[in-house]
């Protein structure tokens, strides 16, 4: 505030050296011009008055005395300047400057105090004010926004975008009970739409003290019958089942994301950690571990390497960027594709003829590697929706049952999955 005040003083004090000279100085030069014109009157007087003697001694006529006279009058017209000021004006004008000179900063003060923002030199009041101003919003703001979206829903019953907003708007907010009407609503407008019912049953089941039992799990069902891939309804599923300590089914529905995702992706592996654990609570994690040191000395290793071809007669059924996928399982039970991979590797039909090498770390659940099984058959199917799981018009092929550690492998690619 201090160097505010400093510079608006500064600024002052140069505007009135502008403005105070040039007052002096008029003030000096009308007493100058007072003086001068004083002086002629008083020749001009001299002179009338040596004419009158003049015309009285008899040394001029009368005629000669009117010309000369009316000669002076014109003189005094010209030369001396009234001053039109009242009595008092010369000392009002002395003091003139010096009246401005302290009204001027005066009314600056004034003007700034009424236009300007004097708060804004206080760095306590500016630091407050830019805080009011902030564009950050509030809690209190979007509590507000939410409750005029749900007032004006009121009147728009079939505003789709509008409910589900207010659906996410309340779940965000942690207002399951009207997040979950608000989804209730949503799905009479759209009820084909698998991952609306997967959200439902999900805001439901944080309304119901977190338990996917019940409506929850029958709303799961709905989501399925519409997609059946459909992840985040797998996985509810499958949460579903082993909260009733159905671990078989949790396993089951857990699995098939395995087959959808990648597996270094977070669900991949948060799906996967699942798995085992159900397994584990199976009794099956234990069982695992005598086949792993078998297939080690028997196979040399727990790894496969190999390429991928297409046959030529179908490449015209597949494009470049078609999804590959490579994935191993064990023999027992891999032509039911009833085992979920034991390593998987995604590549694109412009890479093929490709390469390839499966290992233990490309596996989907820590509880079944490729070094746990004396016998594994290695697929290969083209994808062209991208997804893991077989579907009409892929084109796959496979090996015969070999040891994990086998090189020099070949997959060719040579039917159609109808």
């Amino acid at each position: 505030m201090t160097g505010f005040l400093i510079g608006a003083a500064l600024l002052t004090a140069t505007a009135l050296l502008f403005v105070l000279p040039p007052l002096l100085r008029k003030g000096r030069g009308e007493v100058a011009d007072v003086r001068r014109d004083e002086l002629n009157l008083s020749v001009l007087r001299d002179q009338l008055r040596e004419l009158e003697i003049d015309l009285a001694d008899g040394m001029i006529e009368q005629h000669a005395y009117e010309s000369a006279r009316r000669e002076l009058e014109r003189r005094v017209a010209e030369e001396v300047r009234p001053q039109a000021a009242p009595a008092g004006s010369s000392a009002e004008k002395r003091w003139a400057p010096w009246v401005i000179a302290v009204a001027l900063p005066a009314l600056a003060i004034s003007l700034y105090m009424f236009l300007g923002t004097p708060a804004g030199i206080d760095p306590v009041q500016a630091a407050a004010a830019s805080a009011e101003n902030s564009h950050e919003i509030t809690p209190q703001q979007i509590e507000g926004m939410v409750a005029r979206l749900a007032e004006r829903l009121k009147t728009e019953p079939d505003d789709v975008e509008g409910w589900n907003m207010l659906a996410r708007s309340y779940n965000a907010l942690g207002r399951f009970d009207e997040s979950s009407k608000a989804f209730g609503h949503l799905v009479k407008l759209v009820p084909n739409d698998a991952n609306l019912f997967a959200d439902y049953a999900d805001v439901l089941a944080m309304a119901r003290n977190k338990s996917l039992q019940g409506e929850p799990e029958k709303l799961i069902d709905r989501a399925l019958a519409i997609e059946p891939n459909n992840v985040k309804a797998l996985a509810l599923s499958g949460s579903a089942a082993f909260e009733r300590r159905d671990y078989a089914a949790a396993v089951t529905r857990w699995q098939k994301i395995l087959a959808l995702v990648p597996a270094e992706s977070d669900i991949g592996r948060s799906i996967a950690s699942s798995i085992s654990e159900a397994q584990g609570l199976m009794g099956l994690a234990p069982a695992a571990t005598a086949p792993a040191s078998k297939a080690k000395a028997a196979g040399g290793g727990a790894t496969l390497e190999g390429v991928v071809e297409l046959d030529p007669a179908l490449r015209a059924q597949a494009s470049d960027t078609d999804t590959v996928f490579i994935f191993a399982r064990a023999a027992q039970g891999a032509q039911e594709g009833k085992r979920p991979p034991l390593a998987v590797l995604r590549k694109q039909v412009k890479d093929l003829p490709a390469s390839f090498v499966l290992d233990d770390g490309m596996g989907m659940t820590p509880a079944a590697k490729l070094s746990d099984f004396p016998k594994v058959v290695v697929s290969a199917r083209i994808s062209r929706t991208g997804n893991a799981t077989p579907s009409a018009g892929d084109l796959e092929g496979a090996t015969g049952p070999v040891q994990p550690g086998t090189k020099n492998l070949t997959v060719r690619i040579v039917k159609r999955v109808e």
